[in-house]
């Protein structure tokens, strides 16, 4: 089958995925740039601000400013993270960066941000774009799991804001840059009849769909020009609506799976994370489950889209809000660029 064609994702997978359990989150931190872009501003430049908000929800989302990059969010959504989990930088034993907008190609967003941290931790980048935090959250588990870790940090972060066309009317208006952390560590008290961690968990692709969200220029196959800056293929393009298509038809499949592994039932369900990229997505899943709409996290309105940050910074901001409490079981589930998926339940 050619890329470009669109198959029925099939969950089903010849491995099961075991628990990650024993495995606690002990600091979250987040940070989004001070340079708040609202619709009407977008308006003022040719903007359908109204189409916008109806047709995303989307109301805001934050720029960073000239010479900000992706370290420098990653640094200080880290920096509150270790900071609330009272853990100094030099006993970090892993960092990941999920990200599809790196500081540069090499090298790694993570080895900028281990040297400004002044750590000495093993240090890479993970990009499976808007999934990116679900394939860190898992990998890094799997570390601490295995005890080759004592702990590991994550961290989603992104600068959509210089990838995505601002001539793209349909996409620019979607995307936002920030950042979201959250350090994991091995939890010995964890209660062998409830334990604490990730209680199911699948990260998958399908790589068949892949020029439906792609950057075409500048890499290794198409290397930067002045026919790629004239033609801007230096910039992400996206088929909207079969992105949308694919999300709202593959976000049920998600749950029910993650339900079945887990042994859980809808209800059972103190908070859900998707990934923010459509409140029409969101809605769509919320009917179609029959999900409480007030467990389901929601804060695209004011951030848009930003990739690998999106779960992580709803993640720390429910938790700030009280929403998350010792005991909870979170769903997370993530869905991009790949076009990639990955989801989990964590219980807090």
């Amino acid at each position: 089958m050619a890329i470009g064609t669109t198959p029925k994702t099939k969950l089903a997978h010849q491995f099961s995925h075991p628990k990650l359990a024993g495995i606690r989150i002990i600091g979250t931190g987040m940070f989004a740039p001070s340079n708040v872009v609202k619709n009407e501003a977008l308006g003022k430049l040719g903007y359908d601000s109204d189409w916008i908000v109806q047709r995303t929800g989307i109301e805001a989302r934050c720029h960073v400013s000239p010479g900000e990059a992706t370290s420098d969010l990653s640094y200080k959504a880290a920096k509150q993270c270790l900071e609330r989990a009272n853990m100094a930088p030099e006993n970090l034993d892993l960092i990941i960066v999920a990200t599809m907008s790196p500081d540069h190609s090499t090298p790694s967003t993570a080895c900028i941000l281990q040297a400004r941290l002044g750590s000495q931790a093993p240090a890479m980048d993970l990009n499976a774009a808007c999934s990116g935090f679900m394939y860190g959250l898992v990998t890094g588990s799997q570390f601490v799991k295995t005890g080759c870790c004592r702990n590991a940090l994550i961290v989603g972060a992104e600068v959509l804001s210089n990838i995505v066309d601002p001539e793209d009317k349909k996409t620019f208006p979607l995307f936002g840059d920030g950042a979201g952390a959250v350090l994991i560590a091995a939890d010995p008290e964890s209660d062998p009849e409830m334990p604490s961690g990730i209680l199911a968990h699948r990260i998958a692709a399908v790589g068949l769909m892949a020029d439906k969200l792609l950057v075409p220029g500048g890499g290794s196959r198409n290397p930067i020009s002045q026919e790629v800056l004239d033609s801007r293929s230096h910039y992400l393009r996206m088929d909207g609506r079969c992105v949308f298509k694919w999300a709202v038809r593959l976000i049920p499949d998600i749950v029910d799976e993650m339900l079945i592994k887990s042994g859980l039932e809808m209800d059972d369900l103190d908070v859900i994370i998707f990934h923010q990229a459509n409140r029409r997505i969101l809605d769509a899943a919320v009917d179609i489950l029959g999900a409480d709409p007030s467990k389901v996290v929601v804060n695209l309105d004011k951030y848009g889209n930003t990739s690998a940050a999106s779960i992580p910074i709803s993640l720390h901001e429910a938790l700030i809000q009280g929403r998350i409490k010792p005991g909870c079981n979170i769903l997370m589930a993530g869905f991009g660029a790949g076009l990639t998926w990955g989801a989990c339940i964590f219980r807090w």
